[in-house]
């Protein structure tokens, strides 16, 4: 009787485990139908779409149950992505490290393409998806990479880290990439938290960090 309750258990732990991981992957915060929403929602999707010039995607999904906030991360967006002082091979690195820090697949299935059109180098962005610093960076993403990382393990920034990252990209793109870091941290954490799914038929491109 004690190994069939045993056993039973068991079984129990196994169906349960099996409902969890079904429930990992609902997307728990998906599109608005057009019928459902309100005019503060309708006026923040008109909003991006002029902006834009293309529907909301992505983290904006979720984002739009709070349409004041859908609109202003928007527009940081806009600076952040397409204005800052660091170039595109930059602003991608950061984001990829970003991306890979939160295990947040679609903020990497979206932008390590635009990484690698932008001069990221193949080996440096396998060794992003893996998990492990680069062996051979350029000297400005050797030192974003320390500064990012430093600032996500520690909470703060050396002294040479510091001074290092300014002569680098100078103090603009010091203040650009913690900007870059932290808008793109925030992105993950909506997603991560409304579970939202790569496009159909897309593999993930990174694998869990131990």
């Amino acid at each position: 009787m004690r190994k069939m309750m045993l056993a039973m258990g068991g079984l129990v732990i196994i169906v349960m485990a099996a409902m969890v991981g079904r429930a990992d992957a609902q997307d728990r915060l998906p599109p608005i139908p057009a019928g459902q929403l309100t005019d503060a929602q309708k006026q923040a999707v008109a909003d991006f779409k002029a902006a834009r010039s293309v529907d909301i995607s992505g983290p904006f999904v979720p984002l739009l149950r709070s349409p004041e906030l859908m609109n202003r991360a928007r527009a940081m967006g806009d600076y952040l992505r397409y204005k800052s002082a660091l170039p595109p091979r930059l602003s991608e690195f950061v984001i990829l490290l970003t991306a890979r820090r939160w295990t947040q697949q679609y903020e990497w299935n979206a932008h390590e393409p635009l990484a690698r059109q932008a001069g990221v180098r193949a080996d440096v962005i396998a060794a992003l998806a893996e998990g492990r610093r680069p062996a051979a960076m350029t000297e400005n993403e050797d030192a974003l990479f320390t500064l990012c990382d430093e600032i996500a393990r520690t909470q703060a920034v050396g002294d040479a880290t510091y001074a290092r990252a300014v002569a680098s990209v100078g103090e603009q793109g010091v203040v650009d990439a913690m900007g870059i870091s932290g808008y793109y941290t925030m992105l993950a954490m909506v997603l991560n938290t409304a579970r939202t799914p790569l496009p159909p038929g897309v593999t993930p491109g990174l694998k869990p960090l131990r």
